[in-house]
């Protein structure tokens, strides 16, 4: 029965028989004769099954929140036989930006394995916005406004953004003045980062223009920056080295990226008190508070 509760979570979870099958290693054929089985068992259909998608029924919805919750007793259960109960160990699968994940979390996974040594870490890059249930994801970093909803939100810095460009490219088009000015400047974005939401003297401004290179990486938008190519708005996270070493030079420093947007751990609400994913949270607090690194 434990096994068919499992099978009937991991199936919602994934989104689709198959995906299930590959994440239990069984073949869908299996994990839809068993779903059919439990279905006879409890004499209600859970899932209505379609060409593109599973749905569930109102009474498979409930059922799944049952389940979830008994398959989280039975491992806070088991848990505590073994003595491991609140200690940090077992699998821990984190979500990440690309570029934030690569240049601020990677650098300091070493230290905290060193303190947890029974966490089984695995880490996501993705510059989407990962579904944390679909995708069984512990802890998701984001950069973005509050969330809200169904995630709890641990704020972990401050997220400066500033306009900035190459001397390169502003001894051939010259410094823009005014905001106005960026009208005939070469702009600098990835795919939906256009427009630029603004704070400066007057509050809250827009602007508009199409990037001078369409990509749908903001690291190339980044490195278009640095070689020269037009003005960008970019987190300080991303670019401190570039400005203290004078590759890219702020302008218009009135003017500032929208000061709603920061740096968030989200969780799945009910997960706050996972010890894995609390340990991981507290860590990159410590390291990224009260000033992150980056604009110390």
């Amino acid at each position: 029965m434990h096994e068919d509760y499992a099978l009937y979570a991991a199936i919602v979870e994934a989104g689709s028989l198959s995906a299930a099958g590959r994440r239990l290693r069984i073949s869908p054929a299996m994990v839809s004769k068993r779903l059919a089985r439990l279905e006879a068992r409890l004499g209600a259909t859970l899932v209505h099954r379609t060409t593109r998608r599973l749905l569930l029924t109102d009474v498979g919805q409930a059922f799944y929140e049952d389940v979830r919750q008994i398959l989280e007793a039975t491992r806070d259960a088991e848990a505590r036989v073994a003595g491991r109960i609140g200690q940090p160990g077992g699998p821990l699968r984190v979500s990440a930006p690309t570029s934030f994940g690569r240049l601020h979390i990677v650098p300091h996974l070493k230290p905290f394995l060193d303190r947890h040594p029974k966490i089984e870490l695995t880490l996501d890059l993705d510059d989407g916005f990962v579904d944390l249930l679909g995708e069984r994801i512990d802890i998701a970093i984001r950069i973005a406004a509050e969330p809200t909803g169904s995630l709890v939100a641990h704020r972990l810095a401050e997220n400066h953004r500033i306009l900035c460009a190459a001397p390169a490219y502003l001894a051939e088009h010259g410094m823009p003045a005014t905001l106005a000015d960026l009208g005939r400047h070469r702009l600098l974005a990835a795919v939906q980062q256009l427009p630029w939401r603004l704070e400066g003297p007057e509050g809250a401004v827009v602007v508009d223009g199409n990037s001078a290179v369409r990509t749908n990486s903001s690291e190339v938008a980044r490195d278009l920056g640095l070689a020269g190519l037009g003005i960008a708005l970019r987190s300080t996270w991303d670019i401190g080295p570039a400005l203290r070493d004078g590759s890219l030079v702020r302008i218009l420093p009135d003017y500032r990226g929208a000061t709603d947007v920061a740096i968030y751990a989200v969780q799945p609400r009910g997960a706050g008190n996972a010890p894995n994913a609390r340990a991981f949270v507290e860590h990159f607090s410590a390291l990224f508070s009260p000033v992150a690194p980056w604009d110390r």
